[in-house]
C-alpha cells in the first residue's frame, strides 16, 4: 500500500535511471518514426462490433484516442476493455459454477471426485504454463506493437510462426505426458492407493489431448486480445463447461462414479475442441492468411521466444506450488482434494473477474503506450494506479465475504445431492484461508503485467520462485504439524495450505511493487482508500452475519439472497458515503439499468 513514508516510491529522474529512460525513449522515437511513415493498417478501420473493438492508440502525444470522442480518456477506454473482459469472464465463470454444482451433486467429496480433481491438475499444467499467462505476456506485447505500427503483414507472420511452434511443442508434451502418466500420478498424488490411483492414471491420459487443444485456444486469445476482441476470447470457455455439464446430466444417474468420471473426462476433451473452434473463425478473419510455419529466424519471433521462457518458468514454478498443494492434500483424507478444488473455483472467481479483466485489458494498451508516448513512466504509473483502484474496490469485499460468510456462499453454489451442509462448512474453512492473500494475488497480477509491458519477464520470475519456496515450506507446516499441534482433524490442514499461499502472495506482491516503483516512480493505493474499503466490507459482514444468525437454518438459496444481498448493499452504501468514485460509478450504472428496465 502507498503512504507518504515510503522511500521506495520516489519518481525516477534522468540522473537516477538514465540508462532505462534513454533506451526506452530512443526505441520509442525510432518506432514512432517508422509508424509515421507506414500506412495505417486495416485493423485501425475495423468496425465497432458489439462494443468489442476500439481503434488502437496512435502515435500522437496529445493524449487523445483516434476514433474516440476527445473527452474519452485512456482510463475510460481501458475501462471499457476491462468491462468486456470482465463480462466475458463473468459469463464463463457463471457457467463454470453451474458445472461445479452439477459435479458436486454427483460426486460430492468422494474418492472419485478426488481422482478427477487430481487427474485434471496434471495436464492442466500444460495449459497454464504454455497457455494464456505465458503466451499473453510474451506474444501480445510484440504482436500488439506491430499492429500499432500498422505492420499487419509482419504481425500475421509472427502469429502464424508462434502457432506452428506451439502446435509442435504441445504435441510432443502431450505424447510424453500420456506415456509418463503413472510417474506424474505418483508425484502429485502419492497418497492415493489402489482404485483411486488407477482411476487417476486413466483420467490423466484422457485429459492430456484436451489440454493441448486449450494451449492452441490460448493462442487465439492472444490474437483476439491484441485486436481488442476481448468478449469472444473470454466467453469461449463456456463451450468447454457446457460439454461437461451435458455429459454429467445425461450419464449421472446411469453410471457409477468411476465410469462417470471417465465419461466426464472425455466430455472435457470435446469441450476443449469446441473452445478452440469457436474462436478460430474470428482469428482467421483478423489474420487474413492462416499459414502455420516453424520460423525461428524471424527477429520478432525470436523476441517472443526470448520473452516466453522467463514467463514459462514463472508460470511453471507457480504450478509447482499447486502440485505441492495437491500432493499434501492427498494425505489429508478422502474428500480433501475435491474440497480444495471447490474452494479454488470460488477463490479464482474474483481474481478472474477483477484482477484478470483489468490486467488483460491493460497489457496490450500498456505495450502500445511504449510506442505512443515519450512519457513512459508517467503513463504507466497512471494506468497502473487506476487499475489498482478498480481491482481493490471489488477484491476487498470478496475477501471479507469469503472470510465471514463463506459457508453461505459454498452452500448456495454446491449444497445439493451428495454435497452436504458439513461439506459447505469444510469448503468455508478453506475459503477463509484463501482470503488471506486474495488482495495481494490480484494486485500482483497487474504489477506483473506492467513488467511484461516493459518487456521485463525476469523480475516476476525471480519473485515467483521465492513465492513457491515460501508456499512449499509454510504449506507443509500449516497442513501437517499445525493441525496435530492444535489437536484437530488432519483434514482441516487444507485450510492451512491456502493460508500459507496467501502469506507468500503478500511477500511476492510487496517485492513486485517495490521493484517497479524504483523504475517508474511511486505506485500503489493510499492507506486511507484501503481503510475505507475494509470499513465498508466490515460493516457489510456485520450486517450479513447478524441476518444469518437471525434467520437460522434456511434453504441455501433464500438465505444467500438475503444475507449476501444485505452485505453487498451495505458495502456499496458505506463506500459511496465515503465519496469513493468507484462506488458512485457502480451505483450510477445500477440506476441506469433500473431506468432502462422500466
Amino acid at each position: 500500500m502507498k503512504d507518504s513514508s515510503n522511500s521506495d516510491g520516489d519518481p525516477i529522474t534522468p540522473e537516477g535511471d538514465r540508462r532505462t529512460q534513454e533506451e526506452l525513449s530512443s526505441g520509442d522515437a525510432k518506432r514512432r518514426a517508422k509508424s509515421e511513415e507506414a500506412e495505417p493498417g486495416p485493423h485501425q478501420d475495423a468496425a465497432l462490433i458489439a462494443g468489442e473493438t476500439l481503434q488502437q492508440v496512435g502515435a500522437s502525444s496529445t493524449g487523445e484516442f483516434p476514433g474516440l470522442d476527445s473527452r474519452t480518456s485512456p482510463a475510460t477506454a481501458t475501462g471499457r476493455h476491462a468491462f468486456l473482459v470482465g463480462a466475458g469472464i463473468l459469463i464463463s465463470r457463471i457457467v463454470g459454477l453451474v458445472r461445479q454444482r452439477v459435479f458436486a451433486h454427483y460426486f460430492g467429496n468422494s474418492g472419485a471426485g478426488d481422482a478427477f480433481t487430481a487427474a485434471f491438475r496434471i495436464p492442466n499444467f500444460l495449459q497454464n504454463v504454455f497457455g494464456e499467462g505465458a503466451l499473453s505476456a510474451s506474444f501480445i506485447p510484440v504482436y500488439a506493437r506491430l499492429l500499432a505500427q500498422g505492420d499487419e503483414k509482419e504481425a500475421g507472420k509472427v502469429a502464424n510462426a508462434i502457432f506452428g511452434l506451439l502446435a509442435l511443442v504441445t504435441s510432443l508434451f502431450v505424447l510424453v505426458g500420456v506415456l509418463a502418466t503413472p510417474y506424474f500420478v505418483t508425484a502429485i498424488a502419492a497418497g492415493f492407493q489402489d482404485e483411486r490411483r488407477e482411476l487417476t492414471i486413466t483420467l490423466v491420459r484422457i485429459f492430456f489431448p484436451g489440454a493441448g487443444l486449450l494451449v492452441l485456444s490460448a493462442w487465439c486469445l492472444g490474437v483476439l486480445n491484441s485486436h481488442h476482441r476481448f468478449f469472444i476470447s473470454y466467453t469461449a470457455p463456456v463451450a468447454w463447461n457446457v460439454s461437461i455439464i451435458v455429459a454429467l446430466i445425461f450419464y449421472g444417474r446411469r453410471l457409477d462414479l468411476f465410469p462417470l468420471a471417465e465419461i466426464t473426462a472425455w466430455a472435457s476433451v470435446v469441450g476443449s475442441a469446441l473452445q478452440f473452434g469457436v474462436q478460430l473463425p474470428t482469428v482467421l478473419r483478423l489474420l487474413h492468411r492462416f499459414h502455420p510455419v516453424i520460423d525461428i529466424a524471424n527477429a520478432h519471433v525470436k523476441q517472443v521466444v526470448h520473452n516466453f521462457f522467463p514467463v514459462f518458468m514463472s508460470r511453471g514454478v507457480v504450478q509447482i506450488s499447486a502440485f505441492v498443494d495437491a500432493f499434501l492434500a492427498s494425505y489429508l483424507g478422502e474428500g480433501a482434494m475435491a474440497a480444495l478444488n471447490y474452494s479454488q473455483s470460488l477463490y479464482t472467481l474474483p481474481v478472474s473477474l477483477f484482477g484478470m479483466s483489468v490486467s488483460a485489458a491493460e497489457l496490450p494498451t500498456m505495450a502500445k503506450a511504449l510506442v505512443a508516448t515519450e512519457v513512459i513512466a508517467e503513463t504507466l504509473r497512471r494506468r497502473l494506479d487506476e487499475g489498482l483502484h478498480r481491482i481493490a474496490f471489488f477484491i476487498v469485499p470478496s475477501s471479507m465475504a469469503f472470510l465471514a460468510l463463506g459457508d453461505v456462499i459454498a452452500a448456495v453454489l454446491y449444497q445439493t445431492g451428495k454435497f452436504t451442509h458439513a461439506d459447505s462448512r469444510y469448503v468455508w474453512a478453506i475459503l477463509a484461508g484463501s482470503s488471506v492473500g486474495l488482495l495481494a494475488s490480484t494486485l500482483g497480477r497487474l504489477y506483473s503485467s506492467t513488467f511484461y509491458a516493459l518487456h521485463d519477464t525476469r523480475t516476476p520470475l525471480r519473485y515467483a520462485l521465492l513465492r513457491v519456496l515460501l508456499t512449499t515450506a509454510l504449506g507443509y507446516l500449516f497442513a501437517m504439524p499445525l493441525p496435530r499441534a492444535l489437536g484437530i482433524e488432519l483434514k482441516w490442514g487444507v485450510a492451512g495450505l491456502t493460508a500459507s499461499a496467501g502469506i507468500a502472495g503478500w511477500v511476492e506482491f510487496i517485492l513486485l511493487r517495490r521493484t517497479l516503483n524504483k523504475r517508474i516512480g511511486r505506485t500503489g493505493l493510499a492507506l486511507s482508500f484501503v481503510g475505507k474499503l475494509w470499513l465498508g466490507a466490515g460493516a457489510g459482514a456485520a450486517v450479513g452475519w447478524a441476518l444469518k444468525l437471525l434467520l437460522g437454518q434456511r434453504h441455501p438459496l433464500p438465505l444467500a439472497a438475503i444475507v449476501l444481498g444485505a452485505y453487498g448493499l451495505t458495502y456499496f452504501g458505506v463506500t459511496a458515503a465515503f465519496g469513493l468514485p468507484e462506488a458512485r460509478s457502480v451505483l450510477a450504472r445500477a440506476r441506469r439499468l433500473l431506468r432502462i428496465s422500466h
